[in-house]
């Protein structure tokens, strides 16, 4: 869109031609390969011209039109002649620009690719100026001439490929092709929470952010009440290497697609998978392993720091420390959690919907003022808690309890280890023995005891045991493959001490007394992460008085 660019210290540039040593290291190929491309284009040229308000119109899923708008700079009325010619911009001055363009990147500029696949219309003034100036481009002959238009710029593509037959079969329905533009447009408003978006498509609004600069604001925009009423926000970082901002959505709310966990790198949204990882590594054992969490994580880095030009689509970048910007993502993630409150204001549905309509609430509290009414089927604890029934799975319970102490344990003071009498005798091959001599002091900290019974007979003398129930001893072998499958030194542990949790915990038909279950439930308010077992299963579902009463057909008042 608008092609003139701020710089870091607000600068303003014109629009030039390249010379030719900068074209030459330029990639060549053609920008415009689908609705959503020529959108991608378009929005970041208005952010580069400091638009505060994007808006954008498609008309049969892009194909008969996609127009921008937005409120920026704009362009004067040569910059604008120039615009439209090939490798002429404001981005860049010259081939030294290329790796520290303050910018979304630049791989060419976009007007001339879209108007070589569609009609194009520009229009656009500066705050500077008195009449804006009007573009067009039919059959590659620009025709220019001044036009009334306020300050920032607008670009129309009408017919986008309507003279590539074979390019226009090859697209999707309108219908797919405007879902890639619906997710990409959201994917720049999550990215960019301080900018107004909007979207309307076949003369319907689809989407609208406020641009207020909060994350949970565009959340709601993009995923509705109950996704953004279950966030947390997230900060670390803020210095000259790297920072990470955003919010991440409490592990109660899962994909089955990593698509929802949205990253972006000096405000470009990008479908990188090293960030996406990273992501999901900092929600640890909270996500059940075939599901995914969603997330919006926008990391900026210094521009030398970062080649936003590697990909074609505009769609990985290439960090120059790839790992430490991985692990301050992981980092800032696994800390927001680590700190958010899951048990306020309905922030931390664990659960499923009753009926449809949101029957089951999540706790509103670290399970304070409970009142233990009873145990259903040996797997269930039911509570009362004010004007709600609370349904424990006492075995996830217990899981969570085990697994947050022994990590406290493994993380100071030594886990508890109880006698094996007789030792338990296993075998181990060759790998998992020398394995289990070069981690010795690994497998001990865990609260194994292994000696050596001669060749490839060892003999297991001590178990872990979290409130005196033990371990198995053949969970040494799952430890030791663990290790030898070449995993880092982290995972292992963190996977290990989930198996190790469960084993001990209680099982199905397990009767407890009310003391004891309320004991275990006082043990579960203590923990950091009490509303989820290791391995990502909700610990209670909240069940609210006015969906019984609805159930009954009472109108929902106590004595009626």
């Amino acid at each position: 869109m608008t092609t003139e660019s701020e710089t870091r210290a607000g600068e303003r540039t014109a629009v030039r031609r390249l010379d030719e040593s900068t074209v030459a290291r330029i990639a060549a190929g053609e920008v415009v390969t689908r609705p959503a491309a020529a959108v991608r284009e378009l929005v970041e040229n208005a952010l580069d011209a400091g638009a505060s308000a994007v808006s954008v119109t498609v008309e049969n899923g892009g194909l008969d039109l996609v127009s921008v708008s937005d409120d920026g700079h704009g362009m004067s009325r040569e910059d604008a002649r120039l615009a439209v010619e090939r490798h002429a911009t404001s981005k860049i001055r010259d081939a030294a620009d290329l790796a520290t363009a303050p910018t979304l990147g630049f791989r060419g500029e976009a007007l001339p690719s879209i108007a070589e696949v569609a009609r194009l219309d520009l229009r656009t003034r500066t705050a500077g100026e008195d009449e804006g100036t009007r573009v067009t481009v039919a059959d590659g002959d620009p025709t220019v001439r001044a036009a009334g238009h306020g300050v920032g710029t607008t670009v129309e593509a009408r017919d986008l490929f309507a003279d590539l037959p074979a390019r226009r079969e090859s697209l999707g329905t309108p219908k797919r092709e405007f879902a890639r533009v619906s997710d990409l447009l959201a994917s720049y408003a999550l990215a960019h929470p301080d900018v107004r978006f909007r979207l309307d498509h076949d003369g319907r609004t689809v989407l609208s952010t406020p641009g207020s600069g909060e994350e949970t604001d565009t959340l709601l925009a993009v995923y509705g009440r109950d996704v953004a009423g279950r966030s947390t926000a997230l900060a670390a970082g803020d210095d000259d290497e790297v920072a990470v901002h955003g919010v991440c959505v409490h592990p109660s709310v899962t994909r089955a697609s990593a698509s929802h966990v949205t990253v972006a790198v000096n405000g470009r949204p990008l479908a990188d998978s090293g960030l996406r990882n990273a992501v999901e590594a900092g929600y640890g054992s909270l996500l059940p392993g075939d599901r995914h969490p969603v997330a919006v994580v926008r990391v900026r880095v210094p521009p030398d720091r970062v080649d936003q030009n590697v990909h074609p689509g505009k769609r990985e970048v290439r960090f120059r420390d790839a790992e430490a910007v991985h692990g301050a993502v992981e980092r800032a993630v696994r800390d927001a959690l680590s700190t958010a409150d899951l048990a306020r204001s309905g922030e931390a549905e664990l659960g499923i919907d009753l009926d449809g309509e949101g029957g089951l609430e999540p706790t509103r509290s670290r399970f304070e003022d409970l009142t233990v009414i009873g145990q259903f089927r040996g797997l269930y604890l039911l509570c009362e808690a004010g004007d709600d029934l609370l349904v424990v799975d006492q075995h996830a319970a217990h899981e969570r309890v085990n697994y947050e102490r022994l990590r406290e344990a493994v993380a100071g003071a030594e886990v508890e280890t109880l006698s094996v009498d007789p030792p338990a005798t296993l075998s181990l091959s060759p790998g998992a023995a020398a394995t289990l001599d070069a981690r010795r002091e690994a497998v001990e900290s865990l609260g194994f005891r292994v000696e050596s019974f001669g060749g490839g007979t060892y003999r297991v003398t001590g178990v872990p045991a979290p409130f005196g129930r033990a371990a198995a001893p053949e969970d040494v072998r799952d430890l030791l493959d663990t290790f030898l499958s070449g995993e880092s030194p982290e995972d292992p542990r963190e996977a290990l001490l989930a198996e190790m949790a469960c084993h001990p915990s209680l099982k199905a038909g397990d009767d407890l007394t009310d003391e004891e279950s309320a004991a275990l439930l006082d043990r579960l308010g203590a923990c950091r992460q009490p509303y989820a077992c290791p391995h990502g299963r909700p610990t209670v579902l909240s069940i609210e008085e006015t969906t019984l009463a609805k159930g009954f057909g009472r109108s929902g008042t106590r004595f009626d």
